[in-house]
């Protein structure tokens, strides 16, 4: 594992000193790779073109994660950023990187969450647009073309992550392994007309789950802080440690999620919508 991360470290000091004209690009690629711009862009805009489309990229998002979490807190990985410090690796062979501001975050390295939540998320959204070229066009090459844009995105998310000491490449890989599986696996199982009910138990066993999983692992011995401490330790400027990257932090707006999601599909102005929403649809059927 020390010989991995050691070339993870060779690969970061690649990407930032070959190629420093990439920087703007890397930086603006891991900020639509944030899992956060799940929630605040790409659901939206999901949701506007195709109604299941954005519930699906707005419940597979909550849901991985919710287990991206759990696999960090399990995994004990280290972070670039920290981790060429507390080994040594800069007093063996000095590597000439440097920090960003989004290379400071609290939560474990393993896997990455970027490429696992955003890579699961995208997931229908590549389905759907690959869906709908396959029905107009006969092109083996053009129906490739909504599949290579998502794999090639997510290998540069992965890469902006190298780059900016977040993540080491097998992290990397890890995460998208994991977030294309479950893209493929949740995709199908999305809840559309469900009770207010489930999300409310979906929301409260969110919360529920990871806390009984805190409490185990801490009974245990295990101490969950660890990588907020080095963090804070090894971070070049404490402006840069950010509580929102905290593991708490995305279990709240997971939770939260669920819940309004419920209480929104059953809000009266959404029934409302619906309603009227029907009564054209059997219009034009007339």
């Amino acid at each position: 594992m020390e010989s991995a991360m050691s070339a993870g470290i060779a690969v970061a000091e690649a990407l930032q000193n070959q190629l420093p004209w990439l920087e703007n690009v890397w930086l603006w690629v891991n900020f639509l790779g944030d899992p956060k711009s799940l929630f605040l862009f790409y659901f939206p805009a999901a949701y506007y073109a195709s109604r299941r489309v954005g519930i699906a990229v707005l419940w597979i998002s909550l849901i991985a994660e919710w287990l991206n979490l759990v696999f960090k807190w399990l995994l004990f990985g280290d972070r670039p950023f920290w981790w060429v410090h507390e080994s040594g690796y800069y007093s063996q062979a000095p590597a000439q990187v440097h920090q960003f501001p989004s290379s400071c975050e609290t939560g474990p390295g393993s896997p990455s969450g970027h490429c696992m939540i955003t890579g699961a998320a995208l997931w229908p959204i590549m389905t759907a647009i690959s869906s709908q070229m396959a029905t107009r066009t006969h092109s083996r090459w053009v129906r490739m073309i909504p599949s290579l844009a998502y794999i090639t995105f997510l290998l540069a998310v992965g890469l902006s992550r190298v780059f900016l000491l977040a993540h080491f490449p097998h992290q990397v890989l890890a995460g998208l392994i994991t977030g294309a599986v479950l893209g493929w696996l949740m995709a199908p199982q999305v809840p559309m007309e469900r009770e207010l009910s489930f999300y409310g138990l979906t929301s409260l066993a969110l919360l529920l789950g990871t806390s009984l999983i805190y409490w185990t692992l801490f009974t245990l011995g295990l101490d969950l802080s660890w990588s907020i401490s080095l963090a804070s330790k090894w971070c070049e400027r404490p402006e840069w440690v950010h509580v929102d990257t905290r593991p708490f932090a995305s279990l709240s707006r997971d939770s939260g999620s669920a819940l309004g999601l419920g209480i929104a599909l059953h809000s009266p102005c959404y029934a409302q919508r619906q309603g009227i929403k029907r009564k054209r649809e059997s219009c034009k059927l007339t």
